[in-house]
């Protein structure tokens, strides 16, 4: 009769218990992740479909009563409605002007070869560590000099060179994923350079642009500090939130939060499948 060998206590562990304690983590970590991100939206948009009273009342339910009592006096706020149209036009002149600047700036990297090319992208990605307070002041002063002060043109100045850096690694990425040769094969069929960037490489990486112009539109639709202080009578919605914060009731707070948010998940959502072909793009 044979009797079986001991398993040694200090044996390693079968790959499959491994495999399977690292598929745990890694499910939990994601979890815990979408919890991080889900619920504060989820409890932002109960508290704004909630009767103003239901707002502070407790305990609280989780569920909302679909009782648009905050949402119509947040529009009704004084002044409300002029934030926001300040926060669209800002916004959109923000989208458009990193996308001029920051789309040809990304295909002059990626078909030209020039010297300091690497250093010029990195002092492109450094200019985001200059902390905007730092600079508010010296941005305030000369606004004021040339007359820009509390104005959606300078305040959208002020934006597009914080998203000018994204929008230019953004386009360069993607610009980079089209093969020169696809240029060269309709150079050799009579186009220019511009017909040639017009009729096969836009097509390509308008998703990327699309992503950059969003991505533009989110960094300036939620900026605050910047509009604060080079803005008084003109501020956009997150400004304006700001300065009425100690005066107003809790339920303007999450109205306006919700409205802060709900455009730029509504504009990512509306171009979703340009995100997903630039993804495919970057990584052809």
């Amino acid at each position: 009769m044979t009797s079986k060998a001991a398993v040694p206590a200090d044996s390693p562990r079968p790959v499959s218990d491994i495999t399977g304690v690292g598929r745990f983590l890694f499910v939990a970590s994601i979890l815990v992740l979408c919890a991080w991100v889900l619920v504060p939206i989820y409890l932002l948009f109960v508290n704004t479909l909630s009767a103003p009273q239901e707002v502070t009342a407790f305990p609280k339910t989780g569920i909302p009563s679909f009782d648009l009592g905050s949402v119509q006096f947040f529009l009704g706020f004084a002044g409300v409605l002029g934030a926001l149209w300040n926060s669209l036009l800002v916004a959109l002149l923000t989208m458009a002007l990193s996308i001029g600047i920051g789309a040809p700036a990304g295909y002059a990297l990626s078909r030209f070869d020039f010297p300091g090319k690497s250093a010029f992208r990195m002092l492109v990605l450094m200019t985001r560590a200059f902390p905007l307070p730092l600079l508010a002041l010296p941005i305030a002063v000369m606004f004021i000099r040339i007359g820009l002060d509390d104005t959606p043109v300078g305040l959208a100045l002020v934006h597009t060179t914080l998203a000018i850096p994204f929008s230019v690694l953004i386009t360069f990425s993607i610009f980079s994923g089209i093969p020169l040769e696809l240029e060269e094969a309709a150079w050799t069929l009579g186009c220019n350079r511009l017909q040639a960037f017009h009729k096969v490489v836009l097509p390509l990486v308008l998703p990327g642009l699309t992503a950059s112009a969003v991505f533009a539109f989110t960094i300036s639709w939620n900026e605050v500090f910047a509009a604060a202080v080079l803005t008084v009578q003109n501020r956009t919605l997150p400004a304006f939130l700001l300065q009425s914060l100690s005066v107003s009731p809790m339920h303007l707070r999450f109205a306006g939060g919700a409205a802060l948010v709900i455009p730029a998940l509504v504009f990512i959502f509306a171009v979703r499948k340009y995100l997903f072909a630039m993804w495919g793009i970057a990584n052809r």
